[in-house]
């Protein structure tokens, strides 16, 4: 956005490119903002379609070396190019979240939940309920900006 003579200037503070930018015409920076935000999607795309393959092959990998693992019957393998571990994880989910709730609430079992605000049940209790705030409830809110292609 800045121009740059042939001779080497001192880079700008951000400071001194918001005031600059500041005199831009908002049409020139949404122009500016969509053009940006384009080359962001196509960097990412392309990334994410390399990560893909990658992943897909390491995939059958982990597959080959599973089988091998099982077949030997054992949990590690060490190797000139590092440990191999076969490991089992476990995890846990609820078709029934109106029984899961009453077992919690049995059991005084509110550890098996996990530390985490549902954040749209949140904003809609406090709307509903203006004056009933949990203790020791943080908010934070922020101003974001998008830019959408104009309609024809």
């Amino acid at each position: 956005m800045t121009q740059i003579d042939e001779e080497a200037q001192p880079p700008l503070s951000d400071v001194e490119v918001a005031d600059e930018l500041a005199l831009v015409p908002m049409d020139k920076l949404a122009k500016v903002y969509r053009k940006m935000q384009a080359a962001i999607q196509k960097l990412t795309a392309e990334y994410e379609t390399e990560i893909l393959k990658i992943e897909t092959q390491r995939d059958v990998v982990k597959i080959a070396l599973k089988d091998q693992m099982l077949r030997l019957g054992v949990k590690s393998v060490r190797t000139d190019q590092g440990t191999v571990v076969l490991s089992t994880s476990t995890r846990y989910n609820t078709q029934d979240w109106d029984s899961f709730k009453e077992f919690i609430k049995a059991n005084d079992a509110i550890d098996l939940l996990e530390k985490r605000i549902a954040q749209t049940n949140m904003r809609t209790f406090l709307e509903e309920n203006p004056g009933l705030v949990p203790e020791g409830l943080n908010s934070f809110s922020e101003y974001n900006i998008s830019v959408r292609k104009p309609t024809k």
